[in-house]
């Protein structure tokens, strides 16, 4: 069984098949169908926005669908980026631009604590659904250090570890980050399912 992916972003898209990839799931991107609309964003939680996302995907397919909703939460700033991670700053910002958007807000921020939250939804054509959380606690660095990722990563230094999530490899992030838990656990739910029935 093929599943689509409902991002079009593609840090989130290279992430998810590298992950994916190790569980034998066969995956397409919403740009290989020809699937171009976009989707508005309504929810109030990352959760929300990624059933609607996949929700919608499945429908325009006839596939599984998998979403991704994901953000920065700094503890300082009281939740931000938090649901506006990608847009944080204005839209018209690139990934650079909006950490250093977000470095400024923090200038002379001694509690630097924050954490990256992504929420997996997978949507069958039967109207069955898959959730799966992932979680990477960490602080916010005071300079942007790394090449490696995209969006927050060059900011972001995860527990433990003395370098940004954008001075690791790809495999090292994947191992420890929120998308690589929730990944995880989404494909273990899937091995418990009856696929023959989702479809």
């Amino acid at each position: 069984m093929k599943f689509v992916l409902a991002t079009a972003n593609p840090g989130k898209i290279k992430e998810m098949r590298e992950i994916l990839s190790k569980f034998n799931i066969d995956i397409v991107t919403r740009d290989e169908l020809g699937i171009t609309f976009d989707i508005e964003e309504t929810g109030s939680t990352f959760l929300e926005n990624a059933t609607l996302k996949a929700k919608a995907i499945s429908a325009a397919s006839d596939m599984p669908a998998i979403a991704d909703d994901s953000g920065l939460v700094v503890d300082a700033l009281g939740g931000e980026p938090g649901l506006y991670s990608s847009t944080y700053g204005g839209v018209e910002l690139t990934d650079e631009e909006r950490c250093l958007y977000l470095l400024r807000k923090m200038e002379n921020v001694e509690q630097r604590s924050a954490k990256f939250v992504c929420n997996i939804v997978c949507v069958f054509p039967d109207g069955k659904c898959l959730t799966a959380t992932g979680e990477c606690n960490g602080s916010i660095a005071k300079k942007l250090c790394g090449s490696s990722g995209f969006g927050y990563d060059p900011v972001f230094l995860p527990v433990g570890s003395d370098v940004t999530t954008a001075q690791l490899s790809s495999a090292e992030k994947n191992a420890i980050s929120h998308r690589g838990i929730a990944l995880r656990e989404f494909a273990k739910l899937l091995s418990d399912i009856n696929l023959e029935k989702c479809v």
